[in-house]
């Protein structure tokens, strides 16, 4: 169990977190989702009342609790990801002038992203009927 301090840094952490994912939503170069997610993460494990407001807010809560609920990541969001990605490692691996080397840092590290955005689903998954066993004879 986490007791005072511990909560504390969390609930600082997720404050954190939530800002640097509304920077996001305004600055391509910052990520939203990702943030978000950490800060409901840091908000469940600091303060269920943050936790609450967070999820029940109008535009994030609903991707909080894809995530939470089902680990999916919505096709537009996706999307908006995919373009944002491609735009700016696109523009370092072509304009910045750095090591080979650490250009291809930059694009395992876009590609690795990409690759985990697109391996989750976009729609939460609908429960399998139960099927009765056939009558014993």
């Amino acid at each position: 169990m986490i007791h005072g301090t511990g909560k504390t840094i969390l609930v600082i952490a997720g404050w954190i977190a939530l800002i640097l994912g509304i920077i996001g939503a305004f600055l391509p170069i910052l990520p939203t989702t990702p943030f978000v997610i950490l800060a409901a993460f840091f908000f469940s494990k600091g303060s269920t009342r943050l936790h609450r407001w967070l999820v029940s807010a109008r535009y994030l809560g609903p991707m909080i609790v894809d995530w939470e609920a089902h680990g999916v990541i919505r096709l537009r969001a996706k999307l908006w990801a995919t373009a944002a990605i491609v735009a700016l490692f696109s523009y370092t691996l072509i304009f910045v002038p750095v090591a080979l080397w650490i250009k291809g840092i930059v694009a395992a590290i876009g590609v690795s992203v990409l690759l985990f955005i697109w391996s989750r689903p976009s729609t939460p998954r609908k429960p399998e009927p139960e099927v009765e066993p056939p009558d014993a004879v």
